[in-house]
């Protein structure tokens, strides 16, 4: 179907039509076409639509008279969008008399054609657009006459265009080239909207008797038509994607009494192009209802192509052809009997390289493809062909030009035999007219040569997209159709690649079938049985235990060529001279018990495993081995020597000497047959199971290794005494357990940034005679020692780097010892520990110095505050000072403080120092432990104390420790009442295991009774901590003595006369300064300051010198005179004196320090009484004179 151009008619005035510029004027305007850059707001969708070039036809207006000569919506584009009247006159009274009449006349004509616009240009020439009007006329000009005859709503459609002959200036059109615009949108949008609603409501009746769906299609088929003669593709293809899901609505409801049959074969229907919309009159027969399903789906697959091809989408294309062959071809094969012989396979193939073709003849208009667009491209097309090739095989077959068996058989497809209704009987004059198809069925050599171009063009168009596996299929085609023609040489030397593309289909007997020939023929070549052999035949070997189907495509005994075959296995793999590896072969399958069991005599852990042997024969191996995998890496080796594993079940016992403990995953198995070595890695999928191939996809399996408490354990905490400023250290404990230590060397490592010194660890001893006789040697990356008995701890002191970033920090910790019980076996114990470096305090400290009059005194207050949300236990807080410091300490409240997250502990100390600042650093010891430890050890005791009472079992406590505390850890809300109260509160109805009900009541009892912080119960931990004592060049104590006061510096609180508001009282501003806490370096500096009194306007009324500089010296008082007076009456603090240093005297060009300072406000908290002032006050307002 040809686009339409937009149509526009014009209409000029006989005074301008008749003259010689008119014919200039229309070559000028259509030298300005296409129109550019429409952007069209339909009310009816979201977005902007851009209209990228419109072509546009001028044509006369009374060349279309006959408006109404067919009733059948072809497009909305065959109907003028845009009427123009041009006109050129600039006579207004010419216009009034003449012109005037005749736009009328044409504007009364075209307002009554319905959704199109019309727009009126005058044409003036340059120069009379820019004479000057008479300032006081009152007329208008032709155009503004024009706009007021004619503009009848609020839209302009009048323009003026300032031309003469020969003027091309862009800018000279911009004006009507906006007008043209706007008004040919408007009239296509106007258009659109009521051909939508027609659409809309045919398709509203779509389920009333006498809804045709053909006259629905061409009411649709006119708005893609329409919005493809605006270049507006992706609209009219979103029209028949639309069409196309309606028509299989309707199909899928069976209402198809409108149509033809589902088809009508006519000559030449199996060759012509699949994509050519004018091979038939498609739309006749639409109109006539007599058209068929085929021809209906054919004509809507060809016009979704054409606009397809225009936007430039040939992937598109060749889907929805390939999609379109791919099912109505199946629907064609269930009435193949009523078609012409072959036809199905005839169109289809000749559809499929028509498309091909098309496409590439397309191909010259578009863009050149490259990358990814032009291998999906080059892809489908490959797809395509191997479509065409499809065809062939099932052709192939039906005539008897190939076997029917695999892979030519692939293709055939399982009619039903029993069709719903019966099918009318084949025309025998009906033929087929595809004439390679009719040469190909009647010589197969012919057929062989098409098979094998056809092939070829598919494979070279997937080489081209990188799909190798596609075309190693079709090659795997063209050896088996070699095989059939007796060219096994060529056939042979393509068998050895056919498994990498028929494995990831599933394609299990075909591919099993392949590699037999291939290893068959491997012998009778009598090649050398390499590693290139042995690949082939565990290639083999794994299709046969995949394969499912009961009839193989082996004709021979399998199971006896698969023992003969796995007997040459071993017999090769012992002759290799190296190691092969073959990961995840699935012959045979591993299943590892939740038995896992501790040795009772030795650091020893024995798994069972399931090994399920899939092949028909024993199987000679060497060494079966599991690795699992704990946290953070830590491996554990599991190994069992055998010699058979029959088929079917065998049961096995591995070891493994370790001491580890905990969950660990099933990582990896190895089973070794001379140097052939199974390998099957579980990571992140899990083991096999039995009669199941183990295999990267199975769920994970966990195993649990149960804890021995008589193996070899370990522990990582910090020491109790902590330091701050010195090397931070680790107490490592090993417990020996049952064992008596040959020696036994620990590794560390930690995370990134933390480094451990093993060279100076030190042997740390509790008294124990017999840590005397163990050994310790340290090197740069581990510890070792020796000579440890039995049921014993060993503790070991290893400093390691700076670590105050983290909060925690998690070791991993790698054992490897030999006991005397098995010097020569070296046993393993791997594990991670979490340890809090993190102090779970932190202080803050506070400084105020007092000077003179405070007897030289500085004031500390610690706060002790949490770093965590754990509750903190502060049994004291004491501060060392050296000899010559004398430190006095707030007696605290309770022995035993508690800090909480939200509330802090504090602590204030009155540091005394007779000889000046105090140059030795002070020490803050705090002894603190956490609540957790605190109720943990309170429940150990009390549980400890019912059982001696009760005289039960240690399993019992154990029960009910691990129940109580695994409450307390779930449950919060006992922390605010034990603060109190010191009562743990534990609910009856908790579980803590069979036979402890009497013990656990007794230990309910004892805990809910009141139980103060105690200091005795628990360890203590103790943090010291350096304290640098700040020095300070100055130290000022300033107030205001206030006259009648009678005040003294010794007596500043003396009665006094009442004060009352409003009276001046004398006042003196006192400022002591003190030098004692300065650095003894800098006591003969001179330093001077500057008082400042607070201006306090709403309270004090403030004369004299309220802002000076003076001269610091040591024990001197520096007094000003002021004189103050209080504006109300009540409690009125005094102001306060902002004292501050002014910077020392220097070099010019130097920057000058500023000295440290502290003020303290001796008058701070005091209060001034003034009372009001009695009295009476008479006052005259005037209040104005009497208006007259």
């Amino acid at each position: 179907m040809e686009n339409q151009r937009v149509l526009v008619t014009y209409v000029a005035a006989q005074s301008f039509q008749s003259s010689g510029s008119w014919t200039h004027f229309l070559v000028a305007l259509r030298s300005l076409l296409p129109l550019r850059n429409l952007h069209w707001k339909p009310a009816s969708r979201p977005n902007l639509r851009t209209i990228q070039e419109l072509d546009i036809s001028f044509v006369p207006l009374d060349s279309l008279r006959d408006e109404h000569t067919s009733q059948v919506p072809v497009t909305l584009l065959e109907k003028p969008l845009l009427n123009l009247y041009v006109l050129s006159c600039e006579d207004a009274e010419t216009y009034k008399t003449t012109v005037k009449k005749q736009i009328k006349d044409w504007h009364i004509s075209v307002n009554q054609r319905k959704n199109q616009e019309w727009l009126i240009i005058h044409v003036a020439r340059p120069d009379s657009k820019n004479v000057d009007r008479k300032f006081f006329s009152m007329k208008g000009s032709v155009l503004d006459k024009i706009k007021a005859d004619f503009n009848t709503d609020k839209r302009d459609r009048c323009v003026q265009l300032a031309w003469s002959t020969g003027e091309q200036s862009p800018a000279v059109w911009a004006d009507l080239i906006g007008k043209i615009k706007d008004g040919l949108l408007a009239a296509f949008d106007s258009a659109v909207q009521a051909r939508e609603e027609e659409v809309k409501r045919s398709e509203g009746q779509r389920h009333m008797p006498g809804w045709n769906f053909c006259t629905y299609f061409i009411l649709k088929e006119s708005l893609a038509t329409s919005f493809e003669g605006v270049n507006l593709f992706e609209d009219a293809l979103q029209q028949y994607n639309e069409l196309e899901a309606t028509f299989m609505n309707v199909l899928g409801e069976k209402n198809m009494s409108w149509f033809g049959n589902l088809i009508n074969p006519t000559p030449k229907d199996d060759s012509l192009p699949l994509l050519s919309p004018s091979k038939k009159s498609y739309r006749e027969l639409i109109l006539a209802n007599t058209i068929s399903v085929f021809d209906l789906r054919v004509y809507l697959l060809a016009r979704q192509s054409m606009l397809l091809n225009k936007m430039q989408q040939p992937i598109e294309i060749c889907r929805k052809a390939i999609l379109f062959l791919s099912t109505f071809g199946k629907r064609l094969r269930e009435i193949e009997v009523s078609l012409p012989e072959h036809f199905v396979e005839s169109w289809i193939f000749s559809s499929a390289l028509s498309v091909v073709d098309q496409c590439n003849s397309w191909a010259s208009s578009w863009p050149e493809l490259e990358g990814v667009v032009l291998a999906r491209y080059s892809a489908n097309k490959g797809e395509l062909l191997e479509l065409a090739k499809s065809q062939l095989d099932i052709l192939g077959v039906k005539v008897g030009h190939l076997p029917p068996k695999l892979p030519f058989s692939m293709a055939v497809q399982t009619v039903s035999t029993n069709p719903s209704s019966p099918l009318p009987e084949r025309n025998p004059s009906q033929r087929i007219s595809k004439y390679e198809i009719l040469l190909a069925v009647g010589d197969s050599e012919v057929y062989y040569d098409l098979y094998c171009t056809i092939s070829n063009r598919a494979i070279d168009m997937y080489v081209k997209a990188g799909r190798r596996k596609f075309a190693l299929k079709l090659h795997g085609c063209l050896a088996a159709l070699d095989e059939h023609r007796g060219r096994l040489p060529n056939a042979l030397t393509i068998f050895s690649s056919l498994p990498a593309h028929y494995a990831p289909h599933m394609w299990t007997s075909l591919e099993s079938f392949m590699l037999s020939r291939a290893i068959d023929t491997h012998t009778l070549l009598q090649k050398s049985r390499d590693r290139e052999w042995i690949q082939l035949l565990l290639a083999f070997l794994r299709t046969y235990v995949t394969e499912t189907s009961s009839e193989p495509l082996i004709s021979h005994d399998i199971n006896h060529y698969v023992t003969k075959l796995v007997t040459a296995l071993r017999e090769d793999s012992e002759k290799l001279d190296s190691d092969l590896a073959h990961p995840d072969h699935p012959v045979m399958a591993l299943e590892i018990s939740k038995d896992i069991r501790c040795s009772q005599d030795e650091d020893l852990v024995h798994l069972t495993a399931l090994i399920h042997n899939r092949l028909p024969c024993d199987v000679d191996v060497d060494e079966v081995g599991v690795v699992l995998v704990g946290e953070d890496t830590a491996r554990l080796k599991f190994r069992g020597k055998f010699t058979k594993l029959v088929p079917g079940k065998n049961y096995l016992t591995l070891t493994c000497p370790t001491s580890s403990h905990g969950t660990y995953v099933h990582e990896s198995t190895e089973i070794r047959i001379a140097h052939l070595h199974f390998q099957w890695n579980h990571k992140g999928g899990g083991g096999g199971v039995v009669g199941e191939a183990l295999t990267p996809r199975k769920r994970a399996v966990l195993v649990h290794l149960p804890r021995n408490p008589e193996s070899l354990d370990v522990r990582l905490c910090l020491p109790p005494n902590t330091t701050l400023g010195k090397s931070p250290r680790l107490h490592l404990v090993i417990s020996s357990g049952r064992n008596n230590l040959v020696a036994a060397t620990v590794k560390l490592s930690a995370p990134a940034g933390i480094t451990f010194d093993f060279v100076n660890s030190q042997l740390h001893s509790k008294g124990e005679q017999s840590n005397l006789h163990r050994e310790i040697d340290a090197s740069e990356d581990d510890i070792s020692i020796f000579n440890v008995p039995k049921k014993s701890n060993t503790i070991i002191l290893v400093p390691h780097s700076d670590a105050t970033r983290f909060r925690a920090i998690k070791i991993d910790v790698s054992i490897t010892y030999k006991t005397v019980q098995d010097p020569a076996l070296e046993r393993t114990l791997r594990t991670s520990k979490v340890v809090t470096v993190a102090l779970p305090v932190a202080v803050n400290v506070e400084d105020f110095f007092r000077g003179e009059r405070q007897k030289h005194r500085l004031f500390s207050r610690f706060t002790i505050s949490t770093t965590t949300q754990q509750h903190v236990r502060i049994s004291s807080a004491r501060l060392h000072a050296a000899q010559g410091v004398k430190i006095l300490g707030c007696r605290p409240s309770h022995s035993v403080m508690t800090a909480v997250p939200d509330r802090p502990v504090s602590y204030i100390f009155c540091i005394e120092s007779d000889r000046g600042p105090v140059l030795d650093p002070l020490k803050l010891v705090i002894s603190y432990r956490l609540l957790r430890e605190e109720v943990e050890t309170l429940v150990n005791q009390t549980v400890e104390d019912v059982l001696h009472q009760l005289s039960q079992e240690p399993e019992v406590g154990t029960k009910i420790v691990q129940g109580i505390i695994e409450y307390l850890e779930r449950d919060a809300s006992w922390v605010e009442l034990y603060n109190i109260t010191g009562e743990l509160i534990i609910p009856s109805a908790l579980d803590v295991g069979e036979g402890t009900k009497e013990a656990f009541s007794s230990v309910q009892k004892t805990l809910s009774q009141p139980n103060p912080p105690s200091p005795s119960l628990g360890p203590w931990r103790e943090m010291t901590i350096p304290v640098d004592i700040p020095k300070m060049n100055i130290v000022a104590d300033a107030w205001i003595a206030v006259r009648p006061y009678t005040q003294t510096e010794e007596s500043p609180h003396s009665e006094c006369p009442p004060i009352y508001a409003g009276q001046a009282l004398s006042a003196t501003v006192c400022i002591t300064t003190s030098l004692h806490w300065n650095d003894p370096d800098n006591i003969r500096q001179r330093y001077r300051m500057r008082y400042d009194v607070e201006e306090r306007t709403k309270d004090w009324l403030i004369c004299g010198r309220k802002r000076g500089d003076f001269v610091v010296q040591d024990k001197n008082t520096f007094r000003v005179s002021l004189t103050l007076v209080p504006l109300h009456h009540g409690y009125i603090s005094l102001p306060k004196i902002d004292v501050r240093p002014l910077p020392l005297d220097g070099e010019e060009n130097v920057p000058r320090a500023l000295p440290s300072s502290d003020t303290h406000q001796s008058h701070g908290a005091e209060t001034v009484l003034v009372l009001p002032r009695g009295g009476r006050s008479t006052f005259i307002v005037n209040m104005g004179t009497k208006r007259v």
